[in-house]
């Protein structure tokens, strides 16, 4: 299983609104404007406690805990998300707290019954939607999956540098430790530790690339110093719906 680097980001997922996505550090999150290919990046909310910004989330683990892996459904306002071995299917409500949830909490295994009895349905390390749809990348230790959720089928699984071989050699290639796909096509952004890499991914091939290499967060992403690592997480408490 990829180690989350303490302090750092361990969940992420796509909003639906343009460039934005939501973090998640433990049982904190912030809604930032990641303003890709730029340092334009900004705080949007946050940071907050889950169970503030999401209110259907109050009580369980996903509130109280943290969110260890998420993935959003392109179109919608809808998110998979992740804690140890159980999910749930959320309706986010952006600019609102009327979120609730759809489906769940339940087992991963019950969630998405052809992950039973595999190395991922005892907890999820990273994910990120596809541009084919219905589809989403899976990330746990050295291993991915690409699945078709709604169909709920497992297309393939294998080694991450497998799929991804422009992740050879870097600290992607033993695991990740969040992800989001940015609203640029084909392109996800891939965090561990206090790195993060600009990824290009080609669905259905391994023509995939890194975009600048593998960098430190808080060297491009200005609005995330005094929040990251978590120990900074007092550096801001604001609610803007």
């Amino acid at each position: 299983m990829a180690a989350k680097g303490e302090g750092w980001i361990d969940a992420a997922f796509r909003s639906s609104r343009v460039n934005e996505a939501y973090l998640f550090m433990k049982n904190k999150y912030i809604q930032e404007n990641y303003a890709p290919g730029t340092t334009n990046d900004h705080v949007v909310n946050g940071p907050l406690p889950i169970s503030t910004g999401f209110p259907s989330l109050a009580g369980t683990v996903f509130g109280d805990v943290g969110i260890d892996c998420a993935f959003g459904v392109p179109g919608t306002n809808y998110a998979f998300i992740f804690s140890g071995d159980l999910c749930a299917k959320i309706e986010y409500a952006p600019g609102t707290t009327n979120d609730h949830i759809v489906q769940g909490p339940m087992t991963i295994a019950q969630m998405f019954p052809f992950f039973k009895s595999t190395v991922f349905d005892k907890g999820l390390d990273a994910a990120f939607e596809s541009t084919r749809e219905n589809e989403a990348y899976i990330f746990r230790g050295k291993y991915y999956s690409r699945i078709n959720y709604d169909e709920g089928r497992l297309i393939t699984t294998r080694p991450i540098t497998d799929g991804f071989p422009c992740l050879e050699n870097t600290i992607f290639e033993s695991g990740i430790g969040a992800a989001f796909a940015s609203h640029l096509n084909n392109e996800a952004y891939l965090f561990k530790e206090q790195y993060y890499a600009r990824l290009y991914f080609t669905p259905g091939a391994t023509n995939d690339k890194l975009m600048g290499g593998v960098r430190e967060i808080l060297d491009y992403w200005p609005s995330l110093r005094g929040i990251l690592p978590q120990g900074n997480l007092c550096g801001l408490n604001k609610l803007v719906r």
